[in-house]
Order: structure tokens, then sequence, then C-alpha cells
């Protein structure tokens, strides 16, 4: 196997021989078959558009097993082989109504022909062919750009499924999807064209944050500043990770009257701020911090664990019995929840202990997203032309356990008493508890939300732009920003498309940046590593 499409991969060059996260070589290789067997679904679909041919369950299962592919998602080998199929089926399926409007429906690569082995040990074997490092690509530069793109899409894929899910679907997406995933297979396109793809990426990764942020409000409201116990409430237990709205409201809906708390972990904190979400009762409080610390959190947890979408590496078999997943999640060993019934959830926290007696914990604020923030933007427009507010970061991104991100931790407490943090994502959960007190009445540290709320961010940004005059490059607002998986990577794009400058990211580069590309990004928009939190205080502040 060969994999670097997170900030963990081993010695920061590739997992060689099993993955950091937890993926095993088999799966490695079964995600590597897909995604190839996807870049032929792709070039039908891209033909078929030109004959007005858009079908939505090729477009819906494109992004379902794009996402299955993303770090922390599907370890399950049992579950690619049906995707495979499914696949090959929709491909074949797509050729034939092209080929009855006159379209192409012959094709030359080997991608849109694909028939996939009989057996999974058989399709792991022929996955082996189609990895990273046997990419036909001969320069380093564009085999570099060309994984970035396909690192990007697997993030618009994960955002535009979670939007899907709610009702909320935007043909450009779906669009670029199959234009950037059948580009991979091209081999006539010079470096321009692929800094331009990747661009493009961010392009329409910036619309499907936009469609899913419309999915989250308009069918749980804007999230309001909400103050969230740290403790537990004595009875039985349920705590659900990730990052999935609707399977939490599910649950909720299932619970009650049941005698169960249900508790978030890790992104689904800012769930809280929702007010659809917050009418519920026995939806009570926040449990766990740091990436570092999940696996104690979860073997502590007296209840059922329920893990929605890519939350964390791959369960220990010590946690495995009171574990269940939802969607695309897939561990082996792990139940997953059929038809969104969370019965054998229930049945599991009921079994289960629970909390012996209440626990009066700290608490924690979330719900500053868009609205909250700009609701008392005049407050802080004053603040910042008074000089009570010099400057903002957002310290944002995802968590992770390689030495190196207590950096955040620093840095979030040696900020000065004048200046004020937003921050997302489970990147915070370094700091998401720290007193840092206020500013005239305004917190100085502001939870935007979810990663899936990056677009939550820039609209803030934007909004301060507007208002002060200037572009968002000339804000008083510095980005801090580190990252773990391929949404992070989507993320990175979108700011690059809109003209971001001077962000810096850690806890270290991609593995899969050339010294060359990174001068392009340097040149570009001043993207630079993290150094010390004190280096880079008096770097950006003076």
């Amino acid at each position: 196997m060969f994999c670097y499409q997170c900030e963990q991969t081993a010695k920061g060059e590739g997992c060689t021989k099993m993955g950091v996260c937890g993926k095993e070589p088999e799966v490695a290789a079964l995600q590597d078959l897909l995604v190839y067997a996807l870049k032929g679904l792709s070039l039908v679909a891209v033909e078929g558009r030109k004959v007005g041919i858009s079908e939505r369950d090729v477009n819906v299962f494109t992004c379902e097993a794009t996402f299955s592919t993303l770090t922390n998602v599907d370890f399950d080998p049992q579950r690619f082989k049906p995707l495979l199929e499914k696949c090959v089926a929709l491909r074949e399926g797509l050729k034939e109504k092209i080929k009855a409007k006159g379209g192409k429906w012959q094709f030359a690569e080997e991608a849109a022909s694909l028939v996939p082995e009989g057996t999974l040990e058989e399709l792991a074997k022929q996955g082996e062919r189609y990895g990273i490092q046997n990419d036909s690509e001969s320069n380093a530069d564009i085999h570099a750009l060309k994984w970035t793109l396909v690192f990007g899409i697997k993030g618009v894929a994960a955002y535009a499924d979670h939007a899907q899910i709610l009702g909320k679907e935007d043909e450009s997406v779906y669009a670029f999807i199959h234009e950037g995933l059948a580009a991979t297979l091209r081999t006539d396109l010079g470096l321009n064209d692929w800094v331009g793809l990747v661009l493009k990426c961010g392009e329409a990764n910036l619309k499907a944050m936009e469609i899913l942020d419309a999915a989250n409000t308009e069918a749980y409201g804007h999230p309001v500043p909400t103050k969230v116990p740290l403790g537990a409430k004595k009875g039985k237990a349920i705590l659900v990770s990730g990052h999935d709205l609707k399977d939490l409201e599910l649950l909720l809906r299932q619970t009650e009257g049941k005698g169960i708390y249900v508790y978030t972990h890790g992104e689904m904190l800012p769930c809280h701020g929702y007010p659809a979400l917050k009418k519920y009762p026995h939806f009570y409080g926040h449990y766990g911090t740091a990436w570092q610390n999940q696996t104690k959190e979860f073997v502590d947890f007296p209840g059922a664990i329920i893990m929605t979408t890519n939350c964390i590496q791959r369960p220990k078999d010590s946690y495995k019995d009171n574990i269940f997943t939802t969607g695309l999640v897939g561990w082996p060993g792990v139940t997953h929840i059929q038809n969104k019934d969370f019965t054998p959830v229930i049945q599991k926290a009921l079994a289960m202990p629970g909390f012996p007696a209440d626990t009066n914990g700290r608490y924690v604020m979330c719900g500053f997203a868009r609205n909250a923030v700009m609701g008392v933007a005049g407050k802080v427009i004053d603040a910042v032309k008074a000089g009570a507010i010099k400057h903002f970061f957002l310290v944002a991104g995802c968590d992770g356990a390689k030495p190196g991100r207590n950096y955040y931790t620093e840095f979030v407490e040696k900020v000065p008493k004048d200046c004020v943090v937003l921050t997302l994502a489970c990147g915070k959960f370094r700091f998401f508890d720290k007193d840092l007190g206020d500013i005239g009445g305004i917190p100085r540290l502001l939870d935007v939300g979810q990663c899936n709320d990056a677009y939550s961010a820039i609209q803030i940004a934007v909004a301060l732009s507007k208002a002060f005059g200037v572009g968002v490059n000339d804000l008083p607002l510095s980005m801090i920003l580190s990252w773990y998986e391929q949404k992070a990577v989507a993320i990175l794009l979108t700011l690059f498309y809109l003209g971001i400058r001077n962000i810096r990211l850690g806890p270290s580069l991609p593995a899969f940046i050339t010294p060359n590309v990174l001068k392009v990004l340097v040149d570009n928009f001043n993207i630079m590593p993290i150094s010390t939190p004190d280096q880079d205080l008096k770097a950006i502040l003076g």
C-alpha cells in the first residue's frame, strides 16, 4: 500500500505497511480500486452531460462512494465489493443512455471499462495496480497536483453528501466532481491547467459548503450562543461523535421518554446551538476533549457510542462492543445501524450502567455562527474602531494524535487580551474549554462550529471586510490552521480560490506537495508553515 492523503502519514512521506489511521493494506487497495472505478464512471458522466443526461443516482453515488475513501470513514473491506459492483452497473447503464442519444459511449481509457474481480482477495490484488505510486504521470509536480485534486474532491464529495442527506443538491458541484475525477486520467494537460483545476475544486467546494450551510440552517435553524455543560446527568447515556446532524436528530426522536441522556463528542458539540435540536430536554451536554484522549474517553464512557461520518481512528477492541456506526462509516467488528433504526443503540444504552450521579463540571459556549456574530457586528466594529479589539485570529482545523499539535493550545493561551479568537472544527478541542474572558461583553473565544461550518467563518470575514471597506486580506485577521484529512484540503483550496493570503498551516505541510508546487503557493498566497507561538504572534502583531 501507499497512502499520503492525511497529515499523520508515516514519516511525513507515506504509509506503506499500514495506515497510521489504522487502515489495513487490503482496505487501502480496495479504496484505490474504487477511486479508479469512479474516474471511469466520471468519464462517462462528463460525456452524458454533453447530450443533456445527468443522472441523480450517478451523482449521489459518486459522492457517497468517494466519501467512503476519506480518512477514518470506512475500514470494512466487505463493504467495497458492492460499491464497486454498483459503480460498474451505473457506468454501463449510463453508457446505454448516452448511446441512445448519439453521444460518446466508447472510451479508450481502461477505467471506463474496468471489470472488478470476483473475490475480495482478487479485488485487493487488482486494486494494487491503481494506487498513487502506480500513476503513470512522470512529471512530479503534475503528479502532485493530480492527487491534490483527488484529495480535494474527496472533501467536496463529503460536504455534498452531507447536504444531500438534508435535501440540498447542486448540479454544478456534481458536474465538477465528475470533471475533476475524469481529468486525472488525461495526459494532455500542462502544469497551469492542473493549477486551474485545483483552484476550480476550491470554487466547487465553496458552493458545496454553501448548500450544506443552507441545509443545516433550514432544517434546524441558525445556531444561537448556547452554554453546554461538560458534566454528566445521573442516568443512562448515549454519546454521539462525528458530524451528522440528521442522525443526531433521529436519535433524539427515538430516545424521547426512555430515560436516556444524549451527549455530544468531538465535532458534534456545535449541535447544541441549533434551535431544533436544543428543544429536546434529554439532549444534555458534551463529553470529551481532544483527539489524544479519545481512547480513554470511549473506554470510560458508561453508555452506548454512535460514530457518524469520519471522526476517530479505528476503534480498539477494548471498546468495540458498545460502539455503533451509521451512514458510510464502517469498521470490522462494529455494529452498523440499518435503516436509521437506533433500537440496538438504545437497548445497549439501557443495558449499560450509565452515570451513577450528577457531576457539576464546567461549561463551554458554542453557537457563534455567522448569524450570531453578525448580529453583534455593530458592537464588534465599534470595539475595533475604539481600539478595544486589536486583532482577530481564526485558529481552526482538524485535530490529530501526532506530536506538534500542542502548538495550537499554546498559541491561543498566548494571544493578547485585546484580541479575539474564532475557532471551528475539531482542532478547537485543544483549547475549547479555556476561559479567555471577554472584551466589552464580546467573548474572546467564539466557537463558529464544525469543519462543515467553514462557510460560516468565510461569511463572517467577508461581512467584516465590507463593513470596514477593505479586502479580506487587509483585515486585522490572521488564519492559523491545522489540517488532518481531505475536507481540510478542500477548505484550503477554497481559501486559495478566494485569494486569501498569509495562512499559517501545520503541524506539517502535506506530503503530496512538491517543492515546486509549494513555491507556487508561497508566491501566490504567501502560505507558510507554523513555527512557534511566540515567533508567529510576534510576526503577526509586531
